[in-house]
């Protein structure tokens, strides 16, 4: 079998064995994560939260998970990548569950806060995990078909979350049961997570000795590609300056994205008051948004591989998402409609940009410092999943619209799209035809 076949043969075995598994992981996560937005329905009347305390709590689930995110990436290299991810589902799982039974403000506070602890370093985890089974030429897509799991997620939970809202059974509210049933799944997948998932290359079992020397091989060869150019260790790699600016570039953009997710349900909810439409149906539309995002993510991905290019294609999604979601604020009382659209589009832009974002740390760091790298960059980014939320409540709380709330995230976004096009040095470009005749020389 010449290497043409064998690099169609084996990528095609690691994305069947991988990618739907994570997939299904990361749907669980993210559901857990931002099923706040649907809960706040029906939780904050319940519980006599306001849009400020709701937004604060939402969004101190990334104070716990900045705070651990860089030593749980750390941890992940010590036990291996099986151990660490079944260890972190299945304490979120059970922490989810402790949402449905929250109180107060302080008992909501806490609960957010130890469930980004929880989960703290998962996603640069499966990051890095993957980046070690794929050639960097593939990492984008790659990335892109488990990352449909954050729309993908959106797209399953609002349906179901706001049939759950509905649910009334053995006493408890519906959007206790929301939390209760969107949190079991992360518990069971995360045991079965540790007998499925292989550490690396060399203990996996579902590939044929030909494919597993070729992946070893051009994996390895790759690696020391990168290493001639830049050699890290971990620690040495959370002080690289473009890890550094893709990590405030994340943080603007995260403002951005968390500020309109969390609060999504409920500014749908104003916008289709003047229509009488119900929750259930505004969770079917909220869903096919997400749909939306979910094609537009996967195109994105495949067009960001095939012209070799990551910071433009970020760019061009950020930029995107930040006008429509200003214009979608701003036409809301005349064309609902119309705003919809808008909202469609922003958040298609805003899902748009992670693949090629994400497949840049991996193009010039490789191994520990790779996942040092990527936890840091989620790390600081994430803290912008804190303020976006907290800065949209106040705002919402002080003026009673969210038109300057949307200007506000829209800006930080077109901020971060300037940072990571014209800061950052690392194009992210995968491996081209002589870089790869230059590996055979070395080889």
């Amino acid at each position: 079998m010449n290497n043409h076949a064998l690099e169609q043969s084996t990528t095609k075995k690691v994305t069947l064995r991988l990618i739907p598994f994570l997939f299904l992981c990361f749907v669980i996560a993210i559901l857990d994560r931002v099923n706040i937005g649907f809960a706040a329905l029906k939780m904050n009347e319940d519980l006599g939260f306001s849009n400020a305390v709701f937004g604060f709590g939402a969004g101190i689930f990334f104070l716990g998970y900045f705070l651990l995110e860089v030593p749980g990436s750390a941890m992940m290299n010590k036990v291996g990548a099986r151990k660490w991810i079944s260890r972190i589902m299945i304490s979120w799982g059970i922490i989810a569950i402790l949402m449905a039974f929250v109180q107060t403000p302080w008992q909501f506070y806490s609960a957010r806060f130890l469930l980004g602890v929880a989960e703290a370093s998962f996603y640069p985890c499966m990051v890095h995990y993957l980046s070690g089974f794929y050639q960097s030429k593939h990492h984008a897509k790659a990335i892109a078909g488990f990352m449909l799991a954050i729309p993908g997620a959106n797209a399953l939970g609002s349906p179901l979350s706001t049939f759950l809202l509905n649910v009334d059974w053995l006493g408890f509210a519906g959007w206790q049961w929301l939390f209760i049933v969107e949190a079991i799944p992360a518990v069971v997948l995360g045991v079965v997570c540790y007998f499925y998932l292989d550490d690396k290359i060399e203990d996996v079992k579902w590939l044929n000795p030909d494919e597993k020397k070729w992946l070893i091989d051009i994996t390895t060869k790759e690696k020391l590609e990168k290493q001639q150019v830049k050699h890290y260790t971990f620690l040495q790699a959370l002080k690289d300056r473009d890890v550094l600016i893709l990590s405030v570039g994340y943080f603007c953009w995260m403002v951005g994205y968390y500020g309109i997710n969390m609060f999504l349900p409920t500014i749908s909810k104003g916008l289709s008051e003047t229509t009488s439409l119900s929750t259930q149906n505004m969770g079917w539309i909220l869903g096919f948004m997400y749909v939306c995002a979910m094609v537009v993510m996967f195109l994105v991905g495949n067009h960001s591989d095939k012209k070799n290019e990551r910071r433009w294609h970020v760019a061009a999604c950020l930029t995107t998402s930040a006008i429509a979601m200003i214009i979608s604020s701003y036409i809301a009382d005349t064309n609902i409609v119309l705003a919809f659209v808008f909202l469609t589009i922003a958040l298609c832009g805003a899902f748009g940009a992670y693949s090629p974002f994400w497949a840049i740390p991996p193009s010039f760091l490789t191994g520990a410092a790779a996942g040092g790298a990527i936890a840091l960059i989620n790390s600081i980014g994430n803290l912008g999943g804190f303020f976006g939320p907290y800065i949209v409540g106040y705002i919402k709380d002080v003026t009673g619209s969210f038109n300057a709330s949307m200007i506000f995230l829209g800006v930080s976004m077109i901020i971060g799209s300037c940072i990571i096009v014209f800061l950052v040095k690392q194009s992210g470009k995968a491996f081209s035809v002589n870089d790869e005749k230059k590996l055979k020389q070395t080889s």
